[in-house]
């Protein structure tokens, strides 16, 4: 429920000032200052019980800045400097506190960062949504500079809608969406989750009405794309050029035998025209009867991440029971990154062994064990990818992905399991693969995620995310952990454990700003 409070700001000319300017919920409060006047509405959208929107009118021509306080101590204090230059503001406060008497700094500086006026807002917030999941940081921050203050995560302990969170270093939710208000997203299952696009606003695919959604701060609805003849799963790719690439079962889609396939469809969206563009059939170019890794003739492929690949126009289809492949836009297979038992030639008569790259040792010489290149067996240095998630290109073109780990080495009910976060480099020339860094492995069962989860390379700081999400064994029950690494060391920088009561704490979880 959104509530609109209105307010003076005390703007003196040339000179700064304080005052104070408390916004509780309850009656219009109006505050009588000296210069100037403006409104706060919390949560104005009725989906965003953390954000409020802030709209003013300032005398002098300035910009704004908001020091959001935190609970624990300055150094959890948020400052976000806005760039509206002028004397009408309109700006989100994001990152409030659920259930708490919220302090937030509201400065008017000029160019240079000086303050020429400033008020102070106590902002009451309500209470978080049912079934949010508890967190525990085991590693609090401790000096060393981490790759963000916050972490987008697509939270699945909530059904009906799902509800999207922005969580802190210190385990607080400081940010959701939650469309129960809404009978268009009541339902939402964005299956991979939410992700930002380059405009700042938010993005999602939904299960339930099959629709692609585009949302800003608030989560009011901004556009909206369709998708005839075909029904969303797992992922909503934004492309250079503004296309989306998706994920998708095709209406009637079928084996040669007539029997019904689902999730082996890729399609590119023109944004502007809500049109489809293209349309990948992967039934053509996988092998659809390589059962390899599942039996299940249905779900033989079910791809789960796509990314777009602009040094050759092509892209890169992580199917969780066949491997990883890049595409062109004729559909044609260039490489595959995948164990090599069971491969054969393709609908369209391509051979696909001829596409499969042969893997190197730490030292650049070709592994020839037989039972390591076709899966059945891990090498000192390399090790397949199993039932993987999380595709990413790292700067120099090696490949990232979240290897679960699922039935490694073809054995299922093994009697232990690990993930592992993994960077392979790939010569699609040579045809060679070479396993470059991982970690997980030494964690064991503690980062064992069997379905889901996210890597994520963080250049600005050389750092890694490895953040297994589903049933992970933590300190008060199970569900994820969202790791940093130090790349370099490999040392964990930080580490927190979200564990919600159905043990299913995300699908993906990311370093990401509150603000764009």
């Amino acid at each position: 429920m959104k509530s609109t409070y209105f307010l003076a700001l005390s703007l003196l000319a040339l000179a700064a000032c304080h005052k104070e300017a408390e916004v509780v919920p309850g009656p219009t409060t109006s505050l009588h200052l000296a210069f100037g006047s403006g409104a706060l509405t919390l949560n104005p959208s009725g989906y965003a019980p953390l954000a409020a929107r802030l709209t003013l009118t300032s005398p002098l021509s300035g910009r704004l800045r908001l020091v959001v306080h935190g609970r624990h101590g300055t150094a959890s204090d948020f400052t976000q400097q806005f760039s509206d230059e002028g004397t009408a503001h309109t700006v989100p406060i994001l990152g409030l506190y659920p259930s708490y008497a919220n302090s937030v700094d509201v400065q008017l500086v000029n160019p240079t960062g000086q303050v020429l006026a400033d008020t102070t807002l106590t902002i009451q917030t309500g209470p978080l949504p049912a079934n949010m999941p508890a967190s525990l940081v085991t590693m609090a921050p401790a000096g060393t500079a981490l790759g963000g203050d916050f972490m987008l995560v697509s939270n699945f302990s909530a059904t009906d809608p799902q509800i999207p969170l922005i969580v802190d270093n210190y385990g607080e939710i400081r940010w959701l969406l939650d469309y129960h208000g809404l009978a268009e997203l009541g339902q939402l299952n964005y299956d991979c989750g939410i992700s930002r696009l380059k405009n700042g606003n938010f993005c999602f695919g939904d299960k339930t009405t099959s629709q692609l959604f585009e949302v800003d701060v608030y989560g009011t609805i901004v556009n909206r794309w369709s998708l005839p003849n075909y029904t969303f799963h797992h992922e909503m790719y934004e492309k250079p050029d503004g296309n989306f690439l998706v994920t998708v079962n095709k209406t009637g889609s079928t084996h040669p035998d007539g029997s019904p396939t689902n999730e082996d469809y890729v399609v590119e969206i023109d944004r502007q025209a809500n049109r489809v563009v293209h349309e990948w059939d992967l039934k053509q170019c996988f092998n659809e009867n390589r059962h390899a890794l599942e039996p299940d003739p249905v779900d033989w492929l079910h791809a789960n991440a796509l990314l777009y690949d602009p040094s050759d126009n092509t892209i890169i289809v992580s199917g969780r029971y066949q491997g990883v492949a890049k595409l062109d836009y004729n559909n044609h297979v260039l490489w595959l990154m995948a164990p090599h038992r069971g491969w054969g030639v393709n609908p369209q008569g391509q051979d696909l062994r001829q596409t499969l790259f042969t893997p190197l040792d730490a030292n650049g010489q070709t592994i020839t064990d037989t039972a390591v290149v076709n899966g059945s067996a891990n090498h000192p240095n390399f090790e397949w990818n199993w039932y993987q998630h999380s595709i990413q290109l790292m700067p120099n073109g090696d490949l990232l992905l979240f290897d679960n780990g699922t039935n490694r080495n073809f054995i299922h009910n093994a009697p232990s399991h690990y993930s592992r976060a993994v960077e392979y480099r790939l010569d699609p020339v040579h045809h060679t693969v070479q396993q470059i860094w991982t970690y997980g492995k030494e964690r064991g069962e503690e980062t064992y995620s069997a379905i889901v989860s996210r890597v994520q390379y963080l250049p600005a700081v050389n750092h890694l995310m490895f953040c297994p999400g589903y049933q992970v064994p933590n300190t008060t029950g199970l569900g994820g952990k969202i790791i940093e690494l130090d790349y370099s060391t490999k040392k964990v920088l930080f580490e927190m454990e979200l564990s919600p009561a159905n043990g299913f704490a995300f699908h993906r979880a990311q370093r990401s700003g509150l603000y764009p």
